[in-house]
């Protein structure tokens, strides 16, 4: 709800508070005493383009703000989340021109774009102007008109989120069936890969210990003379070193009685013996070890070179990274599989989804299909009452392919003459045809639907009489719901306000002019009144007529 509007430096507005109360809000003035100027200003926190031809002192900025009581309006609350701004009870929204051109729009003092602040102030503020014809246009609004006259808002509630399930299973399944196009381009030459290592069949270090065999192999003749060499003057030769360190050793075990400082060392004589008989021994076995099988070559030359392939073809080093790369593979491979199996079960599932929102989208659409002619034959009384006694209105509902909002989808249709064509809103309602058409709508929604404030820029131009009262009393009847603001030119209209503001101009000190505007008590609203029914100096008749117009 709109709490207090100010407004600043702005076209001949020098400084001008309007605090409008819950219900409806009049307002009427003289033509040109600035009631669009007003409306000017409103559009700039809407996100309207700003234009400095707008300021009065080009010494200083036009600022416009309005006040807003945001406490139950949990749609706004869900904008400024998602635009990450924080929420108060009172939502100040600021705009700021100055000379040099710059404009500047805030949202409780933090700055915010254009496109922003025209979606945010979209969920505070209803002016028919640019408002009305683009939600004619939307078939969201024109279902959510239809489910809040037949009370199936709620059922539509549950289907949305019912549709909003299938869509997200639906996007899962999609994403993962372009994963699995995408696996499966990679998956044959993946899996050729994995082939060649399997069938390679390395064991860790491998290749590293084929390669050091062979090199030893290549030098097979040379290693077997060396340790041959070792071993003859260890072991086997004709004076063996082992022998001699034996013969020592028991020479001076003899002696060491006589001298027992010798002991120590025979006992190391003896332990050095006893290494190199070791030592000659693990010769032994490793001149045994040393082979020069052409064929055992052939066969580790042929591992290694698979080898040194593989790792070129890799990019790798060592025969662990090989494998490294085999358990990869085999692990991608599996995640091929795990795919599939996700895309069966998100497959049922959305199937099993779908058949949901067909069934519910069925259900729905029934109800919905028989709210349709009550609908119209009420939209055609209030349309005669609001003086369009030769319109005809038409709501045509078609069945279509599950959606956000259902099996159906529904178009407001109007012949407004008789002229035996039905034609778009948009293409047979002239603009003040259309604003009636709009609260006709919203004085049938307006118990089940959150509306925002509601501005009516003269809904009644063209009107008078009986049909200016019945808009006045369709205003009056929305206002118990929603904050509703009426621009107007009717006493009819006006007498049915709960707050009256009279726009009017007024020179100042220097003789400039400047646009005020005044609340009115009842007894200046009866004067404005009798002044709209019987001009400037009104008769006794005019006011007795516009005394009975307030208190009625």
């Amino acid at each position: 709800m709109l709490q207090k509007l100010v407004i600043k430096n702005y076209a001949i507005i020098d400084n001008l508070v309007i605090e409008p109360d819950a219900h409806l809000n009049i307002v009427t003035g003289e033509t040109g005493a600035g009631k669009s100027i007003i409306l000017g200003a409103l559009s700039l926190i809407l996100g309207e383009r700003a234009d400095t031809a707008v300021l009065i002192n080009k010494s200083e900025k036009s600022v416009v703000e309005g006040y807003f009581d945001v406490t139950d309006n949990e749609s706004f609350k869900k904008a400024l989340a998602a635009n990450e701004l924080d929420f108060e009870e009172q939502c100040i929204i600021r705009r700021e021109i100055a000379a040099n051109g710059k404009s500047r729009a805030f949202v409780n003092d933090t700055p915010v774009t254009l496109g922003v602040l025209n979606r945010l102030t979209s969920l505070l503020v209803d002016l028919h102007q640019q408002f009305g014809h683009l939600a004619l246009e939307e078939d969201y609004f024109q279902m959510e008109a239809i489910d809040a006259i037949g009370g199936t808002s709620a059922q539509a509630f549950a289907y949305r989120d019912l549709f909003y399930k299938h869509r997200k299973v639906k996007g899962l399944l999609n994403d993962n069936r372009e994963k699995h196009a995408q696996w499966q381009k990679e998956a044959d030459y993946k899996q050729y890969l994995l082939d060649e290592l399997v069938q390679a069949g390395f064991k860790p270090g491998e290749i590293e210990h084929a390669s050091l065999q062979l090199k030893q192999m290549g030098h097979a003749e040379r290693i077997i003379q060396v340790l041959s060499s070792a071993r003859n003057i260890l072991d086997e030769g004709e004076q063996p070193m082992v022998n001699e360190l034996k013969r020592m050793g028991q020479q001076l075990q003899g002696i060491t009685d006589i001298v027992p400082a010798l002991k120590p060392l025979q006992e190391r004589l003896t332990s050095a013996w006893a290494e190199l008989k070791d030592i000659a021994d693990e010769l032994s076995v490793e001149e045994g070890k040393v082979s020069i099988d052409p064929e055992v070559m052939d066969e580790l030359q042929q591992r290694v070179d698979i080898g040194y392939k593989l790792f070129k073809k890799h990019s790798v080093n060592s025969t662990d990274e090989l494998l490294e790369l085999q358990a990869r593979l085999e692990e991608e491979l599996k995640t091929t599989q795990d795919i599939n199996n996700a895309i069966e079960r998100l497959a049922k599932e959305e199937d099993e989804l779908y058949k949901g929102l067909l069934d519910e989208g069925g259900k729905l659409s029934v109800k919905r299909k028989k709210t349709i002619p009550g609908f119209v034959q009420k939209m055609n009384e209030l349309l005669v009452l609001v003086g369009m006694p030769n319109a005809r209105f038409e709501a045509r509902i078609e069945t279509i392919q599950p959606g956000l909002h259902g099996t159906d989808s529904v178009q407001f249709l109007l012949d407004a003459n008789k002229s035996g064509q039905m034609l778009s809103l948009q293409k047979a309602a002239s603009g003040g045809e259309m604003s009636r058409i709009m609260l006709c709508l919203k004085s049938l929604t307006a118990k089940a639907l959150h509306m925002p404030t509601l501005i009516f820029d003269e809904v009644d131009t063209g009107i008078s009489g009986e049909a200016a009262r019945q808009v006045g009393v369709l205003l009056r009847d929305l206002s118990a719901y929603h904050q509703v603001i009426c621009i107007t030119h009717q006493p009819q209209v006006a007498a049915k306000g709960s707050r009256h503001f009279y726009v009017f101009k007024q020179a100042d000190k220097t003789g400039k002019l400047a646009t005020s505007v005044k609340t009115l008590e009842t007894p200046e609203r009866i004067l404005a009144i009798a002044r709209m029914i019987g001009g400037e100096q009104p008769s006794e008749a005019a006011i007795n007529n516009a005394r009975e117009l307030v208190e009625v």
